[in-house]
């Protein structure tokens, strides 16, 4: 179905003056763009303390994240936002110590340890259709909190094999989005070279949520430590042990309980707000459009039957959920902007780029660059089967990056988003509620500032209980 346009940020005209974008761009990071931005190859802004790039090229996003990837190593703007939650993990490492980091993590990412986590992402996506069939009744739920619970469930699960309650699923979703605004408005201070330090309560805000965070992570590591030195073998075959017997190709050493705190931090954090951001969109697109939603549920109905649980292979059964997700991912890519600092000097489509300047890579606009894909505002999931599509697909899509830093969880995020779409699509009719439009804003992850209600019918209640509901 092709016609439905999604909500996105009115472009801002172009040319405006610094003054007239910083607050902007200081709260968000979508608002700042303007029309112009989404058909240019390459934008630059300067000021007088740094040059900005933008590309939206595909040769040139790949010469930077691909080919000369070593050149442009991640910026130091994202360690700033980010190393009070997660330190130097590899997600915000460059040069030796990222090598040493992802030769060591890898191994955890095997295909083979991704299918052996599948029974705990099934375990705790039941959960979560237990959670939903209490409030299935037709009134709006704000499910943007709900995939932030399964996805930090599945997450905890799947890294220290634990169950997460309500009440820390609703903790962690407050302190991360609220450290998210905070150290992005930050980051972005620093980018511009204003001096954060003199943000006092701001800064003791963020240093207190990361407190909070870490608060829920760092016992759960020390416990299993003290399991293993007292002699005792832990039954767990999670990533956690896989991240303990991790050792470095050099010298052959493990992880200090600081460096694994940092991987564990990174993997809880960024694997479950990523894909619960993108689930949360799948979920507005699809109850936004009735035809899709029907057709989903009919294909989800062919694979499984309407009670089987699924199985790891019943999901690549499902071409048209692959397709809808991919969609989502184009027009909301969870991480909308990607930083680089180029280490070298080097000509861009006749403009130098340096040391001291940033250059960003945008998802956001690549994925909706006029010259690639078609009608790119509008959703319509069937474009992956069109050349048109196929060859956009190939050059001018990068929801997980790509290169040597593409990302190490993008096999388990599709694995457990297509389950729990799966799950979700075949048991409920989700409706939109009316007067509520999300609000998409871009700080470390692109979420809906004004959250996602939605409502939700059980597909198997009786006609009158659906009518009371009404």
């Amino acid at each position: 179905m092709a016609g439905f346009k999604p909500p996105k940020p009115e472009p801002k005209p172009g040319g405006l003056p610094f003054w007239r974008v910083l607050p902007a761009w200081l709260r968000d990071g979508l608002s700042v763009l303007s029309d112009k931005a989404y058909s240019m190859k390459m934008g630059q802004f300067r000021l007088p303390t740094r040059r900005f790039f933008m590309l939206n090229d595909p040769p040139l996003i790949r010469r930077v994240l691909v080919d000369q990837a070593d050149n442009y190593p991640k910026s130091d703007i994202l360690s700033f936002m980010l190393k009070r939650l997660m330190g130097d993990s590899i997600f915000t490492s460059n040069g030796a110590l990222w090598r040493r980091q992802r030769a060591m993590l890898t191994p955890a990412f095997e295909a083979t340890r991704v299918k052996l986590v599948f029974g705990q992402m099934r375990d705790a996506t039941q959960a979560m259709i237990d959670r939903l069939d209490l409030v299935a009744d037709g009134s709006p739920q704000p499910i943007d909190i709900e995939t932030t619970h399964v996805t930090a469930d599945i997450i905890l699960r799947t890294i220290f094999s634990k169950t997460l309650a309500r009440d820390k699923a609703e903790q962690i979703f407050t302190a991360f989005n609220r450290f998210q605004e905070i150290a992005y408005g930050l980051g972005m201070l620093r980018v511009f070279r204003v001096p954060t330090f003199f943000h006092v309560r701001r800064n003791r805000e963020a240093n207190a949520t990361a407190r909070e965070i870490r608060g829920l992570l760092e016992p759960l590591i020390q416990e299993r430590l003290d399991l293993i030195a007292a002699g005792k073998t832990p039954p767990e075959r999670d990533f956690l042990a896989a991240m303990i017997e991790a050792r470095d190709p050099g010298n052959s050493e493990p992880f200090g309980f600081r460096e694994l705190y940092e991987q564990v931090a990174m993997l809880f954090l960024a694997g479950h707000e990523t894909s619960a951001s993108a689930l949360a969109w799948t979920l507005y697109l699809i109850a936004s459009q009735p035809d899709v939603q029907e057709r989903l549920h009919g294909e989800i109905l062919g694979v499984l039957g309407p009670e089987r649980a699924p199985e790891l292979g019943d999901l690549r059964a499902m071409d048209y959920l692959r397709d809808v997700f991919r969609e989502s991912l184009r027009l909301y890519p969870p991480v909308a902007f990607i930083a680089r600092e180029p280490a070298t000097t080097e000509c861009m489509r006749g403009k130098t780029v340096g040391p001291g300047s940033i250059v960003f890579i945008s998802p956001w606009m690549l994925h909706r660059n006029r010259d690639h894909w078609d009608a790119p505002d509008e959703f319509d999931a069937d474009r992956f089967n069109t050349d048109k599509g196929i060859e956009a697909a190939r050059c001018a899509y990068l929801p997980f990056s790509m290169g040597p830093r593409v990302c190490l969880g993008a096999a388990f995020a599709q694995q457990e988003a297509a389950l729990i779409l799966a799950s979700l699509v075949r048991r409920y009719r989700f409706e939109t509620v009316p007067g509520h439009v999300p609000k998409p804003v871009a700080r470390l992850t692109l979420r809906s500032e004004n959250g996602v209600m939605l409502s939700l019918t059980r597909r198997d209640a009786p006609a009158d209980s659906a009518a009371a509901a009404e």
